[in-house]
Parts: C-alpha cells; sequence; structure tokens
C-alpha cells in the first residue's frame, strides 16, 4: 500500500509540473496579446484559404450527410 501512495505523490507532481509553463515565456500582457493575435489571424487565414481550395475543387463540406439514396 505504501508504493501505491507513492506512486500517486509521483504522478501528481508530475501533472502540477506541467502547469503555468506559459507564466514564464518574458513577455508582457500585451506582447502576449499581440501574440496571440497574431497566431488567432494566422490560424483564421489557413482555414479560409483551406476553404477556398475545397470550394475550388467542388469538396464542399466534405460529403458529410449531403447526398441522399
Amino acid at each position: 500500500r505504501g508504493s501505491q501512495r507513492e506512486r500517486d505523490r509521483e504522478r501528481a507532481a508530475a501533472r502540477a509540473g506541467g502547469k503555468g509553463k506559459n507564466a514564464d515565456d518574458g513577455l508582457t500582457p500585451e506582447q502576449r496579446r499581440e501574440r496571440d493575435g497574431k497566431a488567432l489571424q494566422e490560424k483564421a487565414a489557413k482555414k479560409a484559404a483551406q476553404a477556398a481550395a475545397a470550394a475550388g475543387s467542388g469538396g464542399g463540406a466534405g460529403g458529410k450527410g449531403t447526398a441522399k439514396k
């Protein structure tokens, strides 16, 4: 039973160690907002480009439930 407790403590420590990794990135809140905003814009642009490519090739909604048999 003691070894199970040690294992649980190790797992808990490993889980807690992964949190807060972004807090120590050396950026101010304004810099973080700019970085995150830029990432969102890039993601939206990529998604729009994929949608345009799918529409151009006739892909549309991916064929999910659009055709009736």
